[in-house]
C-alpha cells in the first residue's frame, strides 16, 4: 500500500509541483492550503506524513505543528519554508518536527527526507506494538513446592537493597532469578547490568568491572566506562562469582563497603549507588577453606542467600516447561508440534544433570529433529543419551506411563510427598522445610491426596 502524504501549503504552484512528484514516485499526495483545511482532511483520512508549510494565512505552521503533537501523535511532519531561520527550524524541531526544508525546494531532498521519515516511523510503530505485545521479562515457570518457596522468597527481598546470593547448578536459571529481582525491585526502571566473571580473562576483569584511563595499559587508547559505572542507580548482576580472582574480590568488597573505586590506571574516586546481585554454582564455604575465596566478601554477599532448586528437585515442573519451551520455539518458526502425555512422562522420569538448560536443548533437539507433529514416548527415549543415570524411579512406568497429564501429576505429588514425609518419620514441620512448603498448605496437601503413610 502506498503511502498517504498530506501537502499543506498556501501556494498553489508548491501543492501542484509537490503533488506530481510524489504521484510519479508511488506516494499517494493529499493537499490543503491551510491549516484548517488540513485537519478537516487528517479527520477524514489516514495520513503516513505531513509536510507543513510554516508561513500561511490563518494558523500558521509552528501553531498546526502543536497542535498535531499536542495529542502525542507519532506522526512525522516536516516543516517547508521560504524565509527559514536557525531560531525557527530549532523551534520547529523542539515542538516535534522530524525534519525542515528550506524553499525552493530541492525535490530530490524533498522526497529523501519523507522516505526516512516514513522509515522512521514504521520503526517506531514496530517498536511500540513489540513493547505492548511483549511481556515484561522472562517469567519463573512451575507450580511446584520448591518453585513457589523460590517466588516467595524473590518477592520478599526484590523491593529491598539487599545484596543477594543466588545459589544453584548449572543450568538451574539462576540468571532468570536476578533478572526477576531486579524487575521486581525499584531499580527496575534502569536495565540490570551483568557480567559473567568465568567468561572474562583475570587480566581483564578489573578494567571490565572498574573501568580503565586511557594510556592505563598496553592497548588502552582511550578511557572505558567499567560495569560498576554502568550500573550507578542500577543492579549488577555477578554471575559466576565464585571464579572471580581474590585481587578484583578485594576491590569489590570495597565497593561493597564504601560504593566508590578507582578506574584501573587512574585516582580519581568514583562515587556509584549499586545493588549487587551473585550467583554462584560452587560451595563458596568450600572455596573459603581451600583460600579461593575471601570470606569477609563472602558474608558481604550473603545477605539473603536464595538456593534455586535442581530439575530433580522440581519435576512435577517438567510439562508447564516444556510448553513454555514450545511456545518459544514456535516464535523461531520451529512449527506446532506437541508432546504426548507418554512423551512428557518419560521426560519426568530422567534425572536431568544439567537442569532446565538441557531440558531445553532436548524439547529443541526433539522439536527439530521428530517428524512427526506429536512427539512420543519413543522419539524422546531415541533421543536421551543411552549413557544417562538410571530412571528416578524403575516402577514408574505402569503409574505414570498411562494417565492424562492431570492425573499423572497428581499421582506423583502423592509419590513424592509421601516419601519424602516417610524420610522425615511423619513430621510434617520438617517435611515442609525440607520440601520448601508452608506447613499448613502440605497438611491440607497430605488430606486433598489421601496419602497414609506406612
Amino acid at each position: 500500500m502506498s503511502a498517504t502524504i498530506l501537502i499543506i501549503d498556501d501556494e498553489d504552484s508548491i501543492r501542484d509541483s509537490l503533488s506530481g512528484i510524489l504521484a510519479d514516485e508511488g506516494f499517494h499526495p493529499l493537499t490543503a492550503a491551510t491549516a484548517e483545511e488540513g485537519f478537516e482532511i487528517l479527520k477524514q483520512e489516514e495520513v503516513h506524513l505531513i509536510l507543513l508549510d510554516i508561513w500561511m494565512p490563518g494558523m500558521d505552521g509552528l501553531e498546526a505543528l502543536k497542535k498535531i503533537k499536542q495529542n502525542g501523535s507519532d506522526l512525522p511532519v516536516i516543516m517547508i519554508s521560504g524565509h527559514g531561520t536557525i531560531e525557527t527550524a530549532v523551534q520547529a524541531t523542539r515542538i516535534g518536527a522530524f525534519d525542515f526544508i528550506e524553499k525552493p525546494l530541492s525535490y530530490d531532498k524533498v522526497v529523501l527526507a519523507i522516505n526516512k521519515g516514513l522509515h522512521v516511523a514504521r520503526l517506531e510503530r514496530e517498536n511500540r506494538i513489540l513493547r505492548e505485545s511483549s511481556p515484561a521479562g522472562p517469567e519463573i515457570t512451575g507450580d511446584s513446592p520448591a518453585v513457589n518457596h523460590l517466588r516467595l522468597q524473590i518477592e520478599r527481598v526484590a523491593p529491598t537493597d539487599a545484596s543477594v546470593l543466588i545459589l544453584g547448578g548449572h543450568g538451574t536459571g539462576k540468571e532468570l532469578v536476578a533478572q526477576t529481582i531486579h524487575r521486581k525491585s525499584m531499580r527496575a526502571d534502569c536495565p540490570i547490568v551483568e557480567v559473567n566473571c568465568a567468561a572474562i580473562p583475570e587480566e581483564l576483569i578489573e578494567s571490565e568491572l572498574f573501568g580503565h584511563e586511557k594510556g592505563a595499559f598496553t592497548g588502552a587508547d582511550k578511557a572505558k566506562q567499567g560495569k560498576f559505572d554502568q550500573a550507578d542507580g542500577s543492579t549488577l548482576f555477578l554471575d559466576e562469582i565464585g571464579d572471580m580472582s581474590l585481587k578484583s574480590q578485594a576491590k569489590v568488597l570495597r565497593i561493597l563497603q564504601e560504593q566508590k573505586f578507582e578506574r584501573v590506571g587512574g585516582s580519581r574516586t568514583i562515587q556509584v549507588n549499586v545493588r549487587i546481585l551473585a550467583a554462584t554454582n560452587k560451595d563458596l564455604e568450600q572455596e573459603i577453606e581451600n583460600n579461593n575465596f575471601r570470606e569477609d566478601l563472602f558474608y558481604r554477599l550473603n545477605v539473603v542467600p536464595i538456593h534455586v532448586p535442581s530439575l530433580q528437585d522440581r519435576l512435577e515442573d517438567i510439562p508447564p516447561l516444556v510448553d513454555n519451551f514450545l511456545n518459544q520455539f514456535r516464535g523461531k518458526g520451529l512449527g506446532e508440534k506437541q508432546f504426548a502425555d507418554d512423551a512428557l512422562a518419560t521426560l519426568m522420569r530422567h534425572r536431568w544433570p544439567g537442569n532446565v538448560r538441557e531440558l531445553r536443548n532436548m524439547v529443541e533437539r526433539l522439536v527439530i529433529m521428530t517428524p512427526g507433529q506429536l512427539i512420543t514416548a519413543a522419539d524422546v527415549s531415541i533421543f536421551l543419551c543411552p549413557g544417562a543415570p538410571p530412571p528416578v524411579s524403575t516402577n514408574a512406568e505402569p503409574r505414570y506411563s498411562l494417565l492424562g497429564f492431570k492425573e499423572a501429576r497428581k499421582q506423583f505429588e502423592h509419590d513424592y510427598l509421601k516419601t519424602k514425609l516417610e524420610e522425615n518419620k511423619g513430621n510434617v514441620s520438617q517435611t515442609a522445610e525440607k520440601v520448601g512448603m508452608e506447613r499448613s498448605h502440605l497438611h491440607k496437601k497430605v488430606k486433598a491426596l489421601g496419602i497414609v503413610l506406612n
